[in-house]
């Protein structure tokens, strides 16, 4: 992980690699952004006409690199977009701050160190950008050979990616400030967290399965303090989970619930959260289409989530109770695999008819949150991959949230848009549950194909306790990132909703949430 320090150091004294400073977009163009006076001086105050002729506008996502005057002892000035100059007496966002900081991170892979000279001026700005450097500056590497590639003769010898940058520092912070400080300290215990979750999500289903998850969360749980419960495939046929064991009896790896707990001495509310964490979904007997295949290891995003989020609530020792649960199971096609017609026996109880094996995380997540609700948490808040229908709705990069509690979804729908998690709550409409009636079962999996992402989630809803404030949100956009990196988001795994979920936390710890 990226080292990450405050230094009140001048931008023109300190060594490093580089100096990253923020240019916004002006109405004649190009804007030095605070924090970069020293830099401009060196530049003799010309830092943006320059910028200006290089071809930079300011604009979001955009870096340039130049070569460093005489006067700076870094050798190198990236300059990146923060967008148009914010009004009079208004700051820049710290969603602004935290994607350019993620720019420059990735711009700067390979790199030792960086001096980072954005503006902030609070404790928030400098949370900002100490997130968006981190997290910008992740990598997953685990697969890489250690060597160089072999190379012919005359040809260049590949050494693959390069490292993320390895040391940030932030000007303009102060180390002795104690809300510099925690704010610092905060930013690195979430996005350590939030890159596990993106390592779990990357890491290859050969490798990564519900034996093995299990095992990741154990170790986690151990060495931060979080209690860890793993029930076995075994101990689930004990249990009657039907809904698990009808996914994962196609498996030679067979599925575990997984449950998590952080408590604090005076805690007066306990939150429930549930992943789904399908490892490999294939479909099952109802095989998904060519194309659809090979990115289905990041169908266990929920939960890595969720073991993020538990994870990141006890490092920060908020006042709240935690509980996670993680529903694992691997999703195949074999000669034991629940077949569509198939019913099953939930461990609530009720009886679902199968008609579709590839809608499978609603009937993972149904066990769980049955399990969680027998605890009686003040909430439930569960978060899946679930539905393809999600993503035609709200794009990729956008997460639904629906709830049996109009006050609860706004609330959780507004942390995420504070946290910088593009998010949009979406209704549980009555009348699409008459679509899963089943003439054999108590309810089946699949409704009408029109609303699919609302129905999943009136599936779901059926298996809230009795009385519990429950939100469920659809990650399948956000979770998995196919396309070039932009901001603070990688390529593959991205950990969304991890911040959502802590800020959550964070919000009942505080008695904020009622």
């Amino acid at each position: 992980m990226t080292a990450l320090t405050l230094s009140t150091a001048g931008a023109a004294t300190l060594r490093a690699d580089a100096i990253v400073v923020g240019v916004a977009k002006g109405a004649k163009g190009p804007v030095v952004a605070p924090g970069a006076e020293a830099v401009d001086k060196a530049y003799d105050g010309k830092l943006a006409s320059v910028l200006e002729s290089l071809g930079a506008t300011g604009a979001e996502g955009e870096a340039t690199k130049l070569p460093a005057p005489s006067g700076l002892k870094a050798p190198i000035v990236i300059a990146v977009g923060l967008g148009t100059v914010p009004a009079k007496d208004e700051a820049y966002g710290a969603e602004t701050l935290r994607r350019a900081a993620g720019v420059a991170a990735r711009t700067l892979s390979g790199a030792k160190k960086a001096a980072f000279a954005l503006p902030t001026e609070a404790a928030e700005d400098i949370a900002a950008v100490a997130e968006g450097a981190l997290l910008g500056a992740y990598a997953f590497t685990a697969y890489r050979g250690s060597e160089k590639t072999k190379a012919g003769k005359g040809d260049k010898a590949d050494s693959g990616p390069k490292q993320p940058l390895g040391e940030v520092t932030l000007l303009g912070g102060k180390p002795r400030d104690k809300a510099h400080k925690a704010a610092v300290e905060r930013a690195i215990s979430l996005t350590e967290e939030i890159n596990r979750a993106r390592d779990l999500i990357n890491t290859p289903p050969n490798d990564l399965y519900p034996e093995t998850f299990a095992a990741i969360a154990t170790a986690a749980g151990k060495e931060h303090g979080v209690k860890v419960q793993v029930t076995d495939e075994k101990a689930l046929v004990k249990g009657g989970y039907g809904g698990l064991l009808g996914v994962g009896q196609g498996s030679e790896h067979g599925p575990r619930l997984v449950r998590l707990e952080y408590t604090h001495a005076k805690a007066k509310k306990t939150i429930a959260l549930v992943g789904k964490g399908i490892t490999y979904d294939s479909g099952g007997i109802s095989l998904k289409p060519p194309g659809h295949n090979e990115t289905m290891k990041c169908d266990m995003s929920g939960a890595a989530a969720v073991l993020a989020a538990v994870v990141s609530a006890a490092r920060l020792g908020l006042q709240v109770n935690v509980t996670g649960w993680l529903a694992l199971a691997e999703n195949m096609p074999s000669g034991t695999a629940t077949r569509p017609g198939d019913v099953l026996r939930m461990y609530s109880g009720k009886t679902v008819e199968v008609l579709n094996t590839d809608a499978e995380g609603r009937l993972v997540l149904a066990d769980a949150i049955t399990r969680a609700s027998e605890e009686k948490p003040d909430a439930i808040v569960d978060v899946a991959t679930l539905t393809g229908a999600m993503v035609v709705a709200l794009g990729n990069r956008t997460f639904g949230i629906m709830s049996n509690d109009d006050a609860f979804r706004t609330s959780v729908h507004e942390i995420a848009e504070e946290v910088g998690e593009a998010s949009w709550p979406m209704p549980l409409p009555s009348e699409l549950l008459k679509g899963m009636d089943s003439p054999t079962a108590d309810i089946a999996n699949m409704g009408e194909r029109m609303g699919g992402g609302l129905v999943a989630g009136l599936f779901l809803k059926e298996f809230v306790g009795e009385g519990i404030t429950w939100a469920h949100l659809d990650i399948a956009g956000p979770a998995f990132h196919e396309g070039a990196p932009y901001g603070y988001t990688p390529k593959g795994g991205t950990g969304s909703s991890v911040r959502t979920l802590v800020r959550l936390a964070e919000r009942t710890a505080a008695g904020d949430l009622g």
